[in-house]
């Protein structure tokens, strides 16, 4: 269960515009305060979305097999809200001008639960796991989840100048390939979601 879940948090953590956003904050003046307040509210929101829709899978009986299409439909659902809302342009203005408190609600933007991220707390919410199993498994999906916001802040910790250097040539390969990568992420994503799906449909 928390490696299915591992596995889906990192496909939703491989997102172009989470780690353009960790290269503006890291080259701006106040690189560890901009990053950090960042980095909480990207666990913060993931933390609390991921708890959420745990508890509503598990409280509303969508986490039965007997409500599988309803399960798939809210999650569907709720990814396609999360993209209407239209999100990113909000964000691009807030990056102009680093600040920690809009670093902070940059992190709550962006990390507002996709299609992917519901997967993998769908795949906790159905699990014939424990409390300490469960827990485990969200804290595993909320930091594996936030992975390209709190690593590059703690290479930046070790290592300022070489980190900033690179970012910023990765920052450039990025907005070139952003578009492919996160095509190839939601296909792969796609795939294993959808394969899950039928092989649940199969058994069932």
């Amino acid at each position: 269960m928390i490696l299915q879940a591992a596995g889906l948090a990192l496909l939703a953590a491989l997102s172009p515009t989470t780690l353009l956003v960790s290269a503006v904050y890291l080259g701006s003046a106040r690189p560890r305060l901009v990053g950090a307040a960042y980095l909480a509210g990207a666990i913060l929101m993931s933390l609390v979305m991921g708890l959420v829709v745990i508890v509503i899978l598990r409280n509303t009986g969508l986490s039965h097999h007997s409500q599988r299409t309803p399960r798939y439909g809210l999650r569907l659902g709720l990814g396609l809200l999360m993209i209407a809302a239209g999100a990113f342009l909000l964000v691009s203005r807030m990056i102009a001008d680093p600040a920690p408190a809009s670093a902070f609600a940059v992190g709550l933007l962006l990390f507002a639960p996709g299609i992917t991220f519901i997967a993998a707390v769908q795949v906790i919410a159905t699990a014939n796991a424990d409390i300490e199993e469960t827990t485990t498994a969200i804290i595993v999906v909320v930091v594996i989840n936030a992975l390209l916001v709190w690593l590059p802040l703690l290479v930046h910790i070790v290592a300022p100048g070489a980190t900033t250097r690179y970012l910023t040539a990765f920052n450039g390969w990025l907005r070139a390939n952003g578009n492919k990568i996160l095509i190839a992420v939601l296909l792969v994503g796609g795939v294993i979601v959808a394969v899950n799906g039928l092989l649940g449909l199969v058994k069932g």
